[in-house]
C-alpha cells in the first residue's frame, strides 16, 4: 500500500489553488515527493509551476487520516444554485479571478495548450466547472429550491455531463450560448415527468 504524504507534503497540498490546483508553497524536495507520488505533476513549459492531478485533488477535499473535515474557511466555491448563498463583498472580483485561473490551467494543462475547450480538470469537477463558467458570464444562480429564478446545475447519471435547469425559456438558451462559448456542448431536453425544459451540458473535447 502507498504511504500517505507526511504532514508536511499534506500542507502543500492543502495549501494549492483550489480551481487550478497550483502548487504555491513547498520545498523542491517536497513537490518531487508529490510528483513521485501521482499527487502532483510539473509542467514541462516555463514557469515550470507543480499543479495536483485528479489523485491530489481528492486528497485536498477529503480530510487527511485521523482529522475532521475541517470547518468551512471562506475558500472560493463555484455556486450550482439552490442554496442560500448571500452576496459577499468583493464575490464578482473572485469569480472573475477564478475564471481568469481555470483559462490559465486551461493553457497550461491542455496539450496543445488550447484555452478553448475544458481540461482534465472540469472533467473531473463537472458541476463546479459549468456552474463557474455561468457565473463568470453574469448569470445569476438559484436561491433556495422554489425561490425565485436563476440557475441550478445539477449532476446526472451520464459519465461527462451535467444539466442546468432555468425556468425561464429565454435565460435557458442564453446560459445554453454561455456555455457553448466556454467549450462545452450543450442540448436542449425536456424531462418526461414534470415537462421542465433543461439543458444537457458536457465538456467539448476537440
Amino acid at each position: 500500500m502507498t504511504r500517505p504524504p507526511t504532514a508536511a507534503q499534506r500542507r502543500v497540498i492543502d495549501a494549492a489553488d483550489p480551481v487550478t490546483g497550483r502548487l504555491r508553497g513547498g520545498t523542491q524536495a517536497q513537490l518531487a515527493a508529490l510528483v513521485q507520488r501521482g499527487l502532483a505533476f510539473r509542467h514541462p513549459r516555463p514557469p515550470h509551476d507543480h499543479f495536483l492531478t485528479p489523485a491530489g485533488h481528492r486528497m485536498r477535499e477529503e480530510p487527511a487520516p485521523g482529522q475532521k473535515p475541517a470547518e468551512p474557511t471562506g475558500v472560493f466555491t463555484a455556486r450550482v444554485g439552490g442554496a442560500q448563498e448571500p452576496s459577499a463583498p468583493g464575490r464578482t472580483r473572485e469569480v472573475h479571478s477564478a475564471w481568469q485561473g481555470l483559462v490559465e490551467l486551461r493553457r497550461m494543462t491542455n496539450p496543445d495548450g488550447a484555452t478553448d475547450r475544458p481540461c482534465g480538470w472540469e472533467r473531473t469537477h463537472l458541476a463546479q466547472a459549468a456552474a463557474l463558467a455561468l457565473e463568470a458570464a453574469g448569470h445569476r444562480p438559484a436561491g433556495p429550491d422554489g425561490d425565485g429564478d436563476g440557475y441550478r446545475v445539477r449532476a446526472t447519471p451520464q459519465p461527462e455531463a451535467v444539466a442546468v435547469y432555468q425556468p425561464d425559456t429565454e435565460a435557458l438558451r442564453a446560459c445554453a450560448a454561455t456555455l457553448e462559448r466556454a467549450g462545452w456542448q450543450t442540448g436542449e431536453h425536456t424531462e418526461p415527468r414534470t415537462r421542465a425544459r433543461y439543458l444537457l451540458a458536457s465538456p467539448r473535447r476537440a
